[in-house]
């Protein structure tokens, strides 16, 4: 794509264009910031003569802690990069887990279809009943039933990505089960099986190429779902223990001193949070509208 054709489409659509920068943007801040910084979650990180420094503006504020520090000291500007990669890395790893599963799912029930398609649809109309959160709470709760709550941090990042995962298979095999219904009957399916290519070969080579705009569509919006997912078990202190980096513990950590006016130890993780999850939700818009025909011929 040429220069002139990016800043066309950066005039014609300001609000993608937007989006995509600033997740660029957090991004970087997520994968950077811990390259050239101290944990701040470990002893090294954490020094209580600062702790709820104010930001620096604020009277009482230090320079060295432009946007304030925690109970424990904590610098709040390198703590949520921490925290952001973190979710970031539960996010994208959580949404990679449902595409696989549910999209091998969806494929064996589209192409195949009958009983095989009736078992696969059934198990996942009985796990709509569930919201994504209430299921993640069970599998997690069944982990720690099994394994232990005195397990370690990455054991715990391990069962929330697992979890969340699991939970949101079922948009993704619905989606493809779907698109492979209307594409397995198109010509070029009909003339792949005369060539003798097997069963799997077309499915992979020919028919799942063409069902996977749909699919990126609602992995970049379950990307939005699954960060806020994981926040909100981190919160309930479900999911990540507050001595691992994540914005849902760093908000949780904050939410205990609001009644004393140390608001911004969990105001910037929230906004951190709410702006990652917006930039992410507006540019799975703009690629349904994209991908959709019908909206597109519209605007």
């Amino acid at each position: 794509m040429t220069t002139k054709a990016i800043l066309h489409n950066a005039r014609s659509a300001p609000g993608p264009t937007f989006a995509a920068f600033a997740i660029l943007a957090l991004f970087l801040y997520a994968f950077l910031v811990p390259l050239f910084t101290a944990d701040p979650f470990r002893l090294a990180g954490m020094s209580i003569m600062d702790s709820f420094t104010p930001p620096m503006w604020m009277v009482g504020g230090n320079p060295n802690f432009p946007l304030g520090a925690d109970d424990q000291g904590r610098n709040l500007l390198t703590a949520m990069a921490y925290g952001l990669r973190t979710s970031i890395i539960v996010g994208v790893s959580a949404v990679l887990i449902g595409l696989i599963l549910g999209g091998s799912l969806g494929l064996v029930a589209g192409f195949v279809g009958g009983r095989t398609d009736a078992i696969i649809m059934r198990v996942a109309d009985v796990q709509l009943a569930y919201p994504a959160l209430l299921l993640a709470m069970v599998i997690d709760g069944i982990a720690t039933a099994m394994i232990g709550r005195e397990r370690s941090a990455g054991l715990a990042i391990a069962i929330v990505i697992f979890a969340i995962g699991i939970a949101f298979w079922v948009q993704f095999a619905r989606t493809i089960r779907s698109s492979v219904m209307v594409e397995r009957d198109q010509d070029y399916v009909a003339a792949a099986q005369i060539t003798g290519r097997s069963k799997l070969a077309i499915v992979l080579r020919h028919i799942l190429p063409n069902v996977m705009a749909p699919v990126l569509v609602i992995a970049t919006i379950n990307l939005g779902i699954a960060i806020i997912t994981e926040a909100t078990l981190s919160f309930l202190g479900i999911g990540i223990p507050l001595t691992h980096p994540s914005l849902g513990a760093l908000i949780r950590n904050g939410n205990a001193f609001l009644q004393s006016g140390e608001w911004w130890i969990s105001a910037w993780p929230c906004l951190v949070l709410v702006a990652l999850v917006i930039a992410v939700n507006v540019l799975g818009d703009h690629l349904r509208d994209h991908f959709n025909p019908k909206l597109r011929g519209r605007s």
